[in-house]
């Protein structure tokens, strides 16, 4: 008695779903893994710090790949300075020229905002900061037809 193998055939139009499914997911896994990457932090930004310390600040950044410069507005002790720093993924960290400030701490996925510690000699305390979005705006024509 011979007994024949049931072959079982997957139906083309399964396996191209499959395969494209396969294909997704391994694109998105690719995405995910590259997400690392350093987020876009040129534009306006304003925030806070805390500590022995304590005050509001507003910065506007220049970036260039990982570099990042622009100057700073502190309220307390009051002044404008220079900054310069760096970007790696989501660590961050800059100082403000001639306040002696130095700030470290991580943004935020989006790159719409950023926290960490700040340090100015024996002082030290938190800060937190947002990116200043302007909205686009857009012209509108509307015609009105006469009837």
């Amino acid at each position: 008695m011979q007994v024949d193998r049931l072959r079982r055939k997957a139906p083309r139009g399964v396996v191209v779903l499959w395969t494209a499914v396969l294909a997704f997911a391994f694109c998105s896994a690719i995405a995910l893994a590259s997400s690392g990457s350093t987020p876009s932090l040129a534009g306006n930004w304003s925030g806070s710090y805390s500590g022995p310390i304590g005050g509001s600040f507003t910065f506007h950044w220049t970036q260039t790949g990982s570099s990042l410069t622009g100057k700073i507005t502190i309220s307390n002790p009051k002044g404008t300075y220079d900054l310069n720093g760096t970007v790696n993924g989501t660590a961050i960290s800059f100082g403000a020229v001639g306040a002696g400030a130095v700030y470290s701490g991580s943004v935020a996925a989006s790159g719409l905002s950023m926290s960490g510690n700040w340090e100015s000699g024996p002082i030290k305390g938190t800060w937190s900061a947002h990116k200043v979005l302007t909205p686009t705006r857009t012209k509108v024509k509307v015609k009105v037809k006469k009837s």
